[in-house]
C-alpha cells in the first residue's frame, strides 16, 4: 500500500454517534500499552498522527484514520489500564460492544498482544469477546524488536496458546522500531479491501 494521505478523520466518544463510512474499516484492539499508536503511525508512515503516549490508557475514544479515501484504520480504546475507574471501563467497553456490532464496513479486527509476555487474562477475555461478536481476529505481536530473533517462534506459540486460537489463525510479529511486519499486515488489509 503506497501511502498518499492519511488523517485523522473521525474521533467518537461514549455518547457520540457512530459515522457512516462507505469505506472499508479494519479496526485495532489491544491492551493500553501494547503499541497500538506506534503500529497506525507505522502503517500509515506517520510519525505522530496517532497519539503516542507514555501514560496508558490514552486513547479513550474511536479514533477513526482515513487512508488514502480508501480505507479506514479505526483505533479502538486500550483495556486493562489499571487506573481507571470500573465504569469508565464498563463504558468503553459498551463502546467497543456498540461499534462491533454496528459498524456496516468493519471487516477484520486486528488483536494486539506483547510478543514479550504471556496473553493476560484480559488479552484472553479480549480475544473470546472479539470472536464473540462475530469477528476472527488476526493477531499481531508487537515489540518484536525487544526479543532475539531465536525467540520469535517459541512466543509466537505462546501467544498463541495463551490465547486458545482457533485453527489457522494469523499471528503476525510487529516492529515499531524496524517496520517489521508492516508489509505482512497491509498484505492482509488489503485482501479485505479486494473481497467488499
Amino acid at each position: 500500500m503506497i501511502i498518499k494521505s492519511a488523517s485523522l478523520e473521525t474521533v467518537c466518544g461514549v455518547t457520540s454517534v457512530l459515522p457512516k463510512n462507505d469505506r472499508v474499516e479494519i479496526a485495532f484492539a489491544g491492551k493500553s500499552n501494547v503499541g497500538k499508536s506506534s503500529l497506525i503511525n507505522g502503517l500509515m508512515n506517520r510519525k505522530a498522527l496517532a497519539r503516542t503516549s507514555a501514560q496508558p490508557g490514552k486513547t479513550q475514544t474511536i479514533n477513526f484514520y482515513n487512508v488514502n479515501d480508501e480505507v479506514y484504520l479505526v483505533d479502538l480504546p486500550g483495556y486493562g489500564y489499571a487506573k481507571v475507574s470500573q465504569a469508565e471501563k464498563e463504558k468503553w467497553g459498551k463502546l467497543i460492544e456498540r461499534y462491533l456490532h454496528n459498524s456496516g464496513q468493519l471487516k477484520a479486527v486486528f488483536l494486539l498482544i506483547d510478543i514479550r509476555h504471556e496473553p493476560s487474562a484480559n488479552d484472553k477475555q479480549m480475544y473470546d469477546w472479539i470472536l464473540h461478536n462475530g469477528f476472527e481476529p488476526i493477531i499481531i505481536a508487537t515489540k518484536l524488536d525487544k526479543i532475539k530473533r531465536s525467540q520469535v517462534a517459541k512466543q509466537v506459540k505462546l501467544v498463541k496458546e495463551g490465547l486458545g486460537v482457533l485453527p489457522g489463525t494469523k499471528v503476525i510479529p510487529f516492529s515499531a522500531e524496524t517496520k517489521q511486519g508492516r508489509e505482512e499486515i497491509w498484505e492482509v488489509i488489503e485482501s479485505f479491501m479486494e473481497n467488499r
